[in-house]
């Protein structure tokens, strides 16, 4: 490996070298007198001649020089495509000139790729992903676009098109596409060469005007396609389009994403109809965040009883009624409910109609409400905010054996007594470790079975071993590389068999919890007979569009992320653009996506990991501050996990930020904060933090940084200074 490396570092040395060495000599032999009007009129009788004497060595020569001059992005190309008009004629000459500026234009991309390509995207490919999909998807037509505008530096084009992902033959069948039109006018004016006085006079205002026109031209018919693609999406139905509307925006689902659509759309006066089957506020608020966090106070409470030795009190085991648990988790939602009803949304301004929503078209919503009857409404826009429900895993006598997901856990569980006495979880994501470790916590005994290698297989593997370390700390059996084969039921008794390593091992389980993911609701409101395209999410467009732009998607429905948060983020763009897209429309911004896994420790991330940075091939340095040294964290007896950053090489911009640790979620935020607004290390470093507080940990961290990146030559003249000063 390490002498691979040398040879491909030695042949860009080599590269290099010839650059600079081709730069130079130009430069320094003065060749550049050889690549003016001046002496190409001049020169012209011997050239001719010359031409003449040997067509063949001629033409050959001409383009080398060429070739030569574009790919070193020398100045003379403009010259020299004026001396082919004169020297080879329209016809011949156009044909060489093409050739040879295509040639030359490919070499100079091929070595900027070569040479900086990785440094750029090392350094920058966090940056440059979206600009590589946009390359991958449009940068043929827009190169194309830019190629039939002489005015546009075409040396620039060839240098920042070897720092993208276009390929190489892409790249130059349009160039050579693209530069024709320009080739053909400069190569005609060189016919006519002793009548030219500048290159300014070939390119006057109204022939550059029209050569913008022409670059300008394909973006129009690209409009122009669009418009004619969305009157044929529309074609249908046409007949059926209102001349008036009932509503400005009906939004279906009344989750997080629905409820910020619909808020934003009655804080702006639109009149707005939010539709929702079954409960106000969505999976979060019922299902998810609220009664799970609800279950992991209770077990982390009971958790800190049995180890009161830590905190100089006697250990205890906790009294306590696993009904009455139940209880307190459905007193919670009930408690939070109230900010998602239907009364505070109709005192804020929403229609609230509780029943099934179905898109009839593109205008058209068709109600069947709960309480019975049938509402249609017509409207400008429609948001669709279906979220997401639990994936069931296809096991062979599943539903014999019975389980329950996130949705029906809560329902079920409040119905017993006591905890189940023997537990399995399925699923070793953040949502199975969370329910694993709580129910663990408060009296069952789990088994959390993972197909993958680890459990949290998304985080760094420090992570994922700190998480698993915690969970077997509180008596959690987690065994990960164990594939789910069946259940069994032998009379009362209910089993799981699982295969590891080409065995099978029979679990007994009291209750089934299936945590294995999430999957977008794409059916049962009109998307198919609609047409809407649809890949594991509503396929959209970087506004939250669907193939219909009056018809748009938010949330858990939309991906790619399933937070709560990402959904109210989307809602925003959703309900902006439904509104006033006709006068500027937002694309959504998913740059900087914060998440949490709330196990003890917490785990919380914000843009880049380790192994997501490695992935993707982005250069990063790591920082580490362990949260063991941190004074409060001592004081409270939760001295354990850590804070890592990953930044630019030598720079404190920040990549991305792993916190494992007590209210690991909430110190996440300021690494959110600064990286939305593009604040680097040394200002989180010199930002007060209260002492003692958890969030001291971030500014050790950028205090680690700094120490890391302290100027060595620079302390070692302060500290001769000072020697001096003690004379």
């Amino acid at each position: 490996m390490p002498s691979s490396t040398a040879s491909v570092d030695l042949r860009k040395l080599a590269l290099v070298l010839v650059v600079l060495t081709g730069v130079g000599l130009f430069f320094g032999l003065d060749l550049g007198r050889f690549f003016g009007l001046k002496f190409i009129q001049d020169s012209l009788g011997t050239l001719v001649a010359a031409r003449a004497a040997h067509p063949v060595q001629a033409s050959l020569l001409f383009v080398a020089v060429y070739v030569g001059v574009t790919a070193l992005s020398l100045p003379g190309a403009a010259i020299l495509t004026l001396a082919g008009g004169a020297l080879f004629g329209l016809v011949w000459g156009t044909l060489l000139v093409s050739v040879a500026s295509t040639l030359g234009a490919t070499l100079a991309m091929v070595t900027a790729r070569y040479l900086l390509r990785d440094l750029v995207q090392a350094r920058f490919g966090h940056k440059l992903t979206t600009l590589n999909q946009g390359i991958a998807r449009d940068g043929a037509f827009y190169l194309f676009t830019l190629r039939l505008i002489p005015a546009m530096p075409f040396f620039v084009l060839n240098l920042l098109a070897g720092l993208t992902h276009m390929k190489i033959w892409t790249f130059a069948w349009v160039s050579q596409l693209g530069m024709l039109a320009a080739t053909l006018v400069f190569v005609n004016a060189g016919t006519e060469i002793a009548r030219i006085d500048s290159l300014a006079s070939i390119l006057s205002p109204s022939l550059i005007g029209s050569f913008v026109l022409l670059g300008l031209l394909p973006l129009l018919v690209r409009k122009a396609l669009a418009v004619a693609q969305r009157r044929k999406v529309y074609a249908r139905w046409k007949t059926l389009r209102p001349k008036r509307f009932d509503r400005n925006l009906v939004v279906i689902g009344a989750g997080a994403g629905g409820l910020v659509t619909a808020y934003i759309a009655a804080a702006v006066k639109a009149k707005v109809t939010l539709v929702e089957a079954h409960r106000m506020g969505g999976d979060c608020l019922n299902y998810g965040c609220v009664p799970s966090k609800a279950l992991i106070r209770t077990a982390r409470l009971a958790h800190q009883m049995r180890h009161g030795a830590r905190y100089g009190l006697s250990d205890c085991a906790p009294a306590f009624s696993f009904q009455s648990v139940m209880q307190r988790i459905h007193a919670v939602i009930a408690a939070i409910a109230p900010h998602d009803s239907v009364e505070r949304y109709t005192g804020l301004g929403v229609e609230v109609l509780q029943g099934h929503a179905t898109i009839v078209n593109p205008w058209t919503v068709e109600i069947a409400l709960n309480d019975g009857g049938t509402q249609t409404l017509t409207t400008r826009a429609i948001v669709i905010a279906a979220g997401a429900s639990p994936v069931v895993p296809p096991l062979p006598g599943l539903d014999d054996v019975g389980y329950v997901t996130s949705d029906t856990l809560w329902d079920a569980l409040a119905k017993l007594d006591e905890v189940p006495r023997r537990m399995v979880v399925l699923g070793g994501g953040p949502i199975g470790c969370e329910l694993a470790q709580s129910f663990q916590r408060v009296g069952a005994q789990v088994t959390q079975v993972e197909m993958a290698p680890r459990i949290l297989l998304r985080e760094d593997v420090d992570v994922s071993h700190l998480a698993l370390e915690s969970l077997q700390a509180d008596g959690v059996q987690v065994l990960t590389g164990h594939k789910a084969l069946r259940c069994e039921r032998q009379g009362e008794q209910k089993f799981i068999v699982v295969g590891h390593a080409g065995a099978e091992q029979r679990i007994e389980f009291e209750a089934l919890i299936c945590a294995v993911g999430r999957a977008a609701r794409l059916t049962g409101y009109g998307l198919e007979e609609l047409g809407i395209p649809t890949n594991r999410t509503v396929e959209t467009n970087e506004y939250l569009q669907t193939i219909y732009p009056n018809i748009y998607a938010a949330g858990d429905v939309a991906g790619p992320f399933q937070f709560t948060h990402t959904a109210a983020h989307q809602a925003w763009t959703a309900a902006v653009n439904a509104l006033f897209g006709d006068v500027r429309k937002f694309k959504t911004d998913d740059s900087v996506i914060p998440r949490a896994t709330f196990i003890d420790p917490e785990v919380a991330c914000v843009g880049l990991n380790e192994q997501e940075a490695k992935e993707k091939g982005v250069a990063f340095e790591v920082t580490r501050y362990g949260i063991d040294d941190l004074d409060r964290a001592i004081a409270d007896s939760e001295a354990r996990g850590f804070v890592k950053v990953l930044t630019v090489p030598g720079k404190d911009r920040i990549l991305g930020v792993t916190i494992v640790g007590a209210h690991a979620g909430d110190l996440l935020a300021e690494y959110v904060l600064a990286m939305k607004h593009g604040l680097g290390l040394n200002k989180i470093l010199g930002t007060i933090h209260t002492y003692p507080t958890l969030a001291e940990a971030n500014k050790y961290a950028a205090g680690e940084w700094k120490r890391a990146h302290a100027p060595a030559r620079l302390l070692a003249w302060a500290r001769r200074y000072h020697d001096w000063k003690r004379r």
